[in-house]
């Protein structure tokens, strides 16, 4: 059985940092989109770092330069390091992972993915 598990979230002011991590568990081959979503209230998931084939990343533009992802394959573990963080930033967080039959364009829907965790909590304070 597939599973993701993130963990990290918490409440920051802004300006802080946060360090999400996503352990795999269940995995018998390679994804080819790996990474991270955000859903806020009232508003729709998007994507906001992921592994798009290989180590190709795609970053959401309101997060870059401020947001990276990164892993370990020994540990079966993805990471989103968040720094700079905004109120806007505020969502639950979720990580995705597909069964690695996506073609890499299509790593930024979240329709692509097949395996999500609980996700984890982020808030912002100003």
């Amino acid at each position: 059985q597939v599973r993701l598990v993130e963990s990290g979230g918490g409440s920051v002011q802004a300006g802080g940092s946060l360090r999400l991590s996503c352990a795999r568990s269940g995995y018998t081959y390679s994804s080819t989109c790996l990474g991270w979503f955000r859903q806020a209230p009232g508003k729709e998931r998007e994507a906001v770092a992921v592994y798009a084939g290989g180590d190709s990343t795609y970053y959401a533009d309101s997060v870059k330069g401020r947001f990276t992802i990164s892993r370990d394959n020994a540990k079966n573990t993805v990471y989103l390091q968040m720094n700079s963080l905004k109120p806007e930033d505020t969502a639950w967080y979720y990580c995705a992972a597909d069964r690695g039959q996506r073609a890499p364009r299509d790593c930024t829907g979240g329709d692509s993915y097949n395996y999500w965790g609980r996700g984890t909590r982020v808030t912002v304070s100003s």
